[in-house]
């Protein structure tokens, strides 16, 4: 069997991690896959650069983006997949993000009509007039317009969302595709959105658990040059001004808490922005960049008595699953499908959204917790049982299978 995943990256944010990591699974399990993608992060023979018109698509772009502000209407290149000899070397297609300007979902038709495809959910955007994250906004429920967040990522310069929206309404109708979602959140979601009328189905995302391991705390510290003593409060941070990510509740949250915590708190900070939010805390910290390395992050998140993870909308996030398999509990917001990673008081602490203070107190709590080798140990158990990647790549195998044999 032969599958094509089409993405916006191979390794770059957490759709790219998800699918390659899916895409190196299905190859352990005997089936052949290769990456068709917009952006190549780490060039490999089983990674293909997605095929663009950069002169007639940079000239269009800037017409769109005045004009009618359809997100990725422009790249007419997508309607030349069937030809690409990739597409017509796989049995199955599997569609990640389609957004970040490398694909024109108007295209869908067409490419969908001599391949089975899967579409994986990795965000809201497919069920929306524009945005990733609709936050507490339901108009994509009876056809956008009047957007109360224009922009959100992608962003529009006009209120386009009414029209993009029935342009994808236009275009489902016209295609087949089965949806997957890695979250039963927003499996339920699609169910109720334009993308009701395809299959829907939930399956995990999966994570190497030998990679992602719960080692020795002290022995990583060390590794990191670390405090053995005292505790290790982990941050990842890529940007401080989007709002999604909830950046603006670190300084807040640290100020709230007791100076009996923070005399012996340092603070550990990954991402590409961890400098500049360490100018503005009064506490040791630790800035370790961007991590690229699978065996760095296990080493981070072990090292860690806790990760703070306060997003504002999110899915199936990554960062909460690679932590709970490195067996450090996760203190969040009650938001998106969050809750069905995290129990409340076992595995990390849910704050009501929105809420600063209740998110200060999750984290005092836990830090002043005696017992937290325990729940370590239910942290990895929780990972062992639900976050096998062998497990993912076969269920989706046996949906290929089904699809094809259709």
């Amino acid at each position: 069997m032969k599958v094509l995943h089409l993405n916006q990256s191979d390794q770059g944010g957490g759709a790219g991690i998800t699918a390659y990591r899916l895409h190196r699974a299905l190859q352990s399990q005997g089936l052949e896959s290769h990456l068709l993608v917009g952006k190549v992060v780490a060039p490999e023979r089983d990674v293909t650069v997605f095929p663009r018109w950069p002169q007639i698509e940079s000239h269009l772009s800037r017409l769109n983006r005045n004009t009618i502000s359809l997100n990725y209407v422009e790249l007419l290149s997508s309607f030349a997949l069937p030809r690409h000899p990739r597409y017509q070397w796989a049995d199955v297609l599997n569609f990640h993000n389609l957004h970040t300007g490398y694909f024109n979902y108007l295209a869908l038709p067409e490419i969908t009509r001599h391949k089975p495809a899967v579409w994986t959910l990795h965000d809201m955007w497919g069920l929306t007039g524009h945005c990733a994250y609709s936050y507490d906004c339901d108009r994509w429920l009876r056809g956008c317009g009047r957007c109360p967040y224009p922009q959100e990522y992608p962003p529009i310069r006009f209120d386009s969302s009414a029209w993009e929206w029935r342009l994808k309404q236009w275009v489902y109708g016209r295609s087949h595709l089965t949806i997957v979602a890695h979250s039963q959140w927003l499996v339920d979601l699609a169910k109720q959105s334009l993308l009701g009328r395809f299959p829907v189905q939930m399956i995990r995302a999966g994570l190497d658990l030998n990679q992602f391991q719960a080692h020795d705390p002290a022995t990583c510290r060390r590794l990191l040059g670390l405090p053995v003593e005292g505790r290790v409060l982990l941050f990842g941070v890529d940007s401080l001004v989007e709002r999604r990510k909830g950046g603006d509740f670190i300084v807040p949250l640290l100020e709230r808490l007791p100076r009996s915590l923070t005399q012996d708190l340092t603070l550990v900070m990954f991402g590409s922005q961890g400098s500049r939010l360490a100018e503005k805390v009064d506490i040791p910290v630790v800035n370790l960049g961007y991590l690229f390395s699978d065996a760095m992050k296990a080493i981070a998140y072990a090292a860690a008595d806790l990760v703070l993870f306060p997003t504002r909308a999110d899915n199936a996030p990554l960062v909460i699953q690679e932590s709970l398999a490195c067996g450090t509990p996760v203190i969040s917001f009650r938001v998106g499908g969050v809750p069905e990673f995290i129990e409340s008081g076992v595995t990390g602490y849910l704050a009501e959204p929105e809420n600063g203070e209740d998110l200060a107190w999750g984290v005092q709590s836990w830090l002043e917790k005696t017992d937290l080798a325990s729940h370590r140990l239910k942290c990895r158990q929780v990972a062992e049982t639900e976050y096998s990647l062998t497990a993912q790549a076969q269920q989706y195998q046996r949906l290929y299978t089904q699809l094809i044999d259709h």
